[in-house]
């Protein structure tokens, strides 16, 4: 199945376990569902945990390395890039790792970096004079919305309200781990609630910004949470421009007549080969 289709069975996996480990009588059932849920977040896990030796993956990898050099590297007067994605993979973390362009993800600490909400920003003193400062240039905010292939469930912080670390290498983790935060509304622990109520905050709160433009890049507007902080925006936000570069014909958002949503897909003829303009990498290419 598709990995879409996975984490809506995932969904309703979720609420069985809830609702079975409070029967004793029913163990057994509880005790499947258990392991069904471990067998499909595995398979996920290994799906989303990119080997970036491969040629597919370094062709992928190329295509958000030049999005980013076109986006990061622009004028420094001009807003911060706020890029809100619904990946789990470690795509665009690699691509910034690459190029040397810092970002902040929500994640603050050393060794161990451990979840904190985005409160703060980087800057440089502009003078050592004077207490005067500038925004860092070539920064990038990064929320990873449905969550990431090497978020962990780890309680060993006291000091820290929210219990999920990053780690590194999430190829090193075993299987029986918590490797990855799966954003349901079923889950158990108020603290994994958390960073996604924090995420999706955001989300609005930068949709909320007077004359703020949201480009969307090869989502399908089937997540109903997303679609309804998008619709919530065009509802407050009189100034906001939705650019929506996918072939969304069959959904709602295509029906909507509004004069600030714009919608690009479809095929061009470039030297004799044909071009999927909504495809990641003609965007790149012609951005």
């Amino acid at each position: 199945r598709e990995k879409g289709n996975l984490e809506e069975i995932l969904g309703i996996l979720y609420s069985n376990r809830i609702y079975l480990e409070n029967y004793i009588e029913r163990k057994t059932e509880y005790e499947r569902c258990v392991k069904l849920i471990d067998f499909i977040e595995q398979i996920i896990f290994n799906e989303i945990n990119i080997d970036f030796k491969a040629d597919k993956a370094k062709i992928v990898l190329s295509n958000y390395q030049r999005f980013y050099q076109k986006l990061a590297f622009r004028n420094k007067d001009l807003s911060r890039l706020n890029i809100f994605t619904t990946n789990n993979d470690l795509f665009n973390e690699t691509a910034l790792d690459s190029l040397n362009i810092h970002y902040i993800n929500g994640f603050g600490g050393g060794i161990n970096k451990f979840f904190n909400p985005f409160s703060y920003i980087f800057s440089k003193r502009m003078d050592t004079s004077i207490e005067k400062y500038e925004p860092v240039e070539n920064m990038v905010n990064l929320y990873k919305i449905h969550g990431s292939v090497n978020w962990i469930e780890d309680n060993s912080n006291v000091n820290t309200f929210f219990k999920i670390r990053e780690v590194s290498y999430p190829e090193k983790l075993k299987a029986k781990k918590n490797i990855l935060i799966y954003p349901t509304p079923t889950k158990q622990n108020k603290s994994l609630g958390s960073p996604y109520v924090e995420l999706f905050r955001e989300f609005q709160k930068k949709l909320l910004i007077p004359h703020s433009v949201l480009f969307v890049i090869g989502y399908s507007f089937s997540d109903e949470h997303v679609n309804n902080i998008i619709y919530q925006a065009l509802a407050t936000n009189s100034t906001i421009n939705i650019v929506i570069i996918n072939d969304v014909c069959n959904k709602e958002i295509a029906q909507i007549s509004d004069n600030r949503i714009f919608r690009i897909w479809g095929n061009v003829d470039v030297d004799g080969d044909n071009k999927t303009i909504h495809y990641f990498d003609y965007i790149v290419n012609n951005l």
